[in-house]
């Protein structure tokens, strides 16, 4: 029994609460299953623990790069300002948790419950009617983290092992549920490339696909039928598209700030003694972003194609006839060039509108934009939309996409108390359902957990009801739904 325990707390403290270790021995595992030969297996490995260690730092550097900032605006203002951000997010939630009182390596075994979970609902699939397995990591560690604090803020009183059980239960559901929510128009979208979406607006893809018909114009041309002015194609660079949209929020904000504030808060510009130009500074902040931004991106890719790849044997091997839920990335090659750019431009202009609004209401919480949301949410919204409404529905919804994210984010950060530390989740279901599930549980207890469980739950069985005859061929024969239902 001794040596039970020793062995358990060995894998405790090196690799369960050990974000990059964790996922590191997920991928280890998921390529011996593979039947990987050993050499292959360690290679998997490494690369997804440097690559999550390198998303760490990149993380730890835009928090670092923000700081000044929302510490400026707090001084001068009296302003609480929170990022609509996943990493910031998961920031800002680990600094709730550990101010609670309570350890954030909770997080990590929170993820390896849901995706149990998960797994358990695809294999029961005959009865859940759930055909989708959930493999994309760095969203698994985001949500778990926000997650955990909306589940520690309504129920403060429940112990660690309750909260894992509650909050593994419920994530595990909703990555099932909202990850098969994709299916049908994932596969109508990508000609049945086998794939589903696993990321942060899965609701939002489901409900792109059926109100896009709605928007559609009278000619009812598409993205790529619209000539664009050639100046936006420097936004199909996410490098120039970051840099360009984070110089001119730091500028604005920082405009107004002032340069003295900014060097007594920013011991590194206020130790020159402010000898660089504060417009060279501001756009050197901003470019820092950019740079940060990259090397995340960067660790993602290492680490997630690794997970990607051997989840996906698990998958075939052990789950057969389930489909892989990833990041929405993977279907910007299914549409328009140009989707991509206008769901970011038109997804912008909503978010900007909506921060002047709480700008002009007074709203206690400011929002900053955030990156990912801003671009992933909008872009993946507007391939969606082109390919059922064309143009104009590919405008309209990732503005009004825009708009959401900003006011459900500064509610989020508000009520429940994260925007005293600097962010909040920002992609679309967790500006709106999820939302709504913070506040049936502070509010209903667990009679709001049912609850929740309930409609999740009873989403896939009303998917079925609906198409019975070719709910699980459209998944596993696309060719051969196709053919049955042209008939």
């Amino acid at each position: 029994m001794e040596i039970i325990i020793n062995l358990w707390k060995f894998f405790q403290i090196n690799i369960l609460t050990n974000p990059a270790f964790f996922v590191g021995f997920l991928v280890l595992i998921g390529y011996v299953l593979m039947d990987k030969k050993w050499y292959d297996a360690l290679a998997g490995f490494i690369k997804a623990v440097v690559g999550y260690l390198i998303l760490n730092v990149a993380a730890g550097g835009l928090v670092s790069n923000f700081r000044p900032i929302l510490a400026g605006l707090k001084e001068r203002f009296d302003l609480q300002a929170a990022v609509i951000d996943p990493y910031f997010g998961q920031s800002a939630a680990q600094s709730a948790v550990e101010e609670a009182g309570r350890s954030f390596s909770l997080m990590l075994m929170v993820l390896l419950v849901a995706f149990i979970v998960n797994i358990i609902l695809v294999i029961f699939r005959k009865w859940t009617k759930v055909r989708t397995v959930f493999i994309t990591g760095h969203i698994m560690v985001q949500q778990s983290s926000t997650a955990l604090w909306l589940v520690l803020f309504a129920f403060p009183q429940l112990q660690d092992t309750q909260v894992l059980i509650i909050l593994g239960v419920i994530l595990g559901v909703y990555w099932s549920v909202s990850s098969n929510l994709t299916v049908e128009a994932t596969q109508d979208l990508t000609g049945g490339a086998g794939l589903a979406i696993g990321h942060q607006q899965m609701f939002g893809v489901w409900l792109t696909d059926k109100v896009a018909p709605f928007f559609k114009s009278k000619d009812g041309k598409g993205i790529d039928e619209i000539e664009l002015p050639g100046f936006l194609s420097i936004f199909k660079e996410s490098i120039v598209a970051t840099s360009i949209l984070m110089f001119v929020f730091f500028g604005l904000i920082m405009g107004i700030l002032g340069k003295d504030l900014m060097m007594t808060i920013d011991t590194t510009y206020g130790s020159s003694g402010g000898a660089q130009n504060y417009v060279f500074y501001i756009l050197q902040k901003s470019l820092t972003f950019t740079v940060y931004l990259q090397i995340l991106q960067l660790g993602v890719r290492m680490f997630v194609s690794e997970l990607s790849e051997s989840f996906q044997g698990i998958s075939d091997k052990l789950l057969p006839g389930s489909m892989p839920a990833i990041d929405c990335a993977a279907v910007y090659g299914f549409g328009p060039e140009n989707a991509v750019t206008i769901g970011f431009l038109f997804g912008t202009l909503g978010q900007f509108i909506a921060i002047m609004g709480l700008l002009v209401f007074k709203s206690p919480v400011l929002v900053i934009t955030g990156f990912v949301p801003v671009f992933f949410d909008n872009a993946t919204f507007a391939v969606y939309a082109n390919h059922k409404g064309g143009f104009r529905a590919a405008t309209i919804i990732p503005f009004l996409s825009g708009i959401i994210q900003v006011l459900g984010g500064a509610f989020a950060a508000s009520v429940f108390q994260l925007a005293k530390y600097g962010g909040w989740h920002g992609n679309f279901d967790w500006d709106t359902i999820w939302v709504g599930f913070g506040l049936m549980m502070k509010y209903g207890g667990f009679i709001g957990v049912a609850a929740i469980l309930l409609i999740l739950l009873a989403i896939p069985q009303l998917q079925y009801m609906k198409n019975k005859e070719h709910y699980f061929t459209v998944a596993e024969d696309y060719e051969g739904y196709l053919e049955a239902t042209q008939q």
